[in-house]
């Protein structure tokens, strides 16, 4: 199934596991975002190996209208949380092992109209990284939010592969015409790479959410996770301090321009 890459699980409430191709059609029956305001969580879940990590999300499902999720693992737990929430989960994996699955996973509270699936083989390791482009309407608009979920590649020599893995992800994003968010852990853990990510998500016109108070996860002195943001104004940004992971997740709410 790996060889095909550029397949995507779809989780629903009703327990159902779908796959889906590339060009698939998805009949979409309402907006995601039929408010002006909305809010985003973004989190590296660390395979959902800590305890409670579950109860975090539960804190959150009713508050957020996306979840961005990377290093989520389709455990019993995380899918019994997407159906008790009547959720919809896309899920990229980028590898299984136990016959569980684990890569990015967008979690929101309707479909999108179309999505696109990437991996990328970390350079060393050869373990891939995923990503996930989710488009979703925006109720009495002709625009769509277009949303980027993103495991940057870790372990290389060089940033060329971690360019090579950010560029795609860009080519999409900058075709887009309506708002869009890009998040998810970048691994921006040298001064290259961050100067790299800084650079090219400016030359699309993209925005950093920052944070007063910073308790993001960093990696020799910088931070890995990230937020950015177009065609959205942004209200309020916060970070959670949990121990049911290695990272805490970012909560951000936007608002429609």
């Amino acid at each position: 199934m790996f060889k095909n890459r550029c397949y995507t699980l779809r989780y629903r409430a009703s327990n159902e596991v779908e796959l889906l191709l590339p060009n698939q059609q998805i009949t979409v029956n309402k907006p995601l975002i039929d408010q002006t305001s909305f809010t985003v969580l973004v989190w590296n879940i660390f395979k959902q190996k800590k305890s409670d990590c579950i109860t975090v999300l539960k804190q959150y499902a009713d508050k957020t209208k996306l979840i961005l999720l990377q290093e989520a693992q389709a455990t019993l737990p995380l899918l019994h949380f997407i159906s008790q929430h009547n959720k919809i989960a896309d899920h990229v994996p980028a590898y299984c092992f136990n016959n569980i699955y684990a890569g990015v996973m967008t979690i929101s509270d309707s479909l999108p109209t179309s999505l696109f699936s990437f991996r990328e083989k970390e350079p060393l390791i050869r373990v891939p990284k995923s990503a996930l482009i989710t488009i979703y309407p925006i109720r009495d608009s002709k625009q769509q939010l277009l949303v980027a979920n993103i495991h940057a590649v870790n372990f290389s020599i060089g940033v060329k592969i971690y360019q090579q893995q950010i560029r795609i992800l860009l080519t999409r994003i900058k075709e887009h015409t309506g708002p869009v968010i890009l998040a998810g852990d970048f691994n921006a853990w040298s001064r290259q790479r961050l100067n790299l990510l800084y650079h090219l998500v400016h030359s699309i016109e993209l925005k950093p959410v920052n944070f007063s108070i910073d308790i993001r996860k960093k990696f020799m002195g910088r931070p890995l996770d990230f937020i950015f943001y177009r065609g959205l104004q942004l209200d309020a940004a916060e970070i959670i301090s949990t121990t049911t992971s290695d990272h805490n997740p970012l909560l951000v709410n936007f608002r429609l321009d």
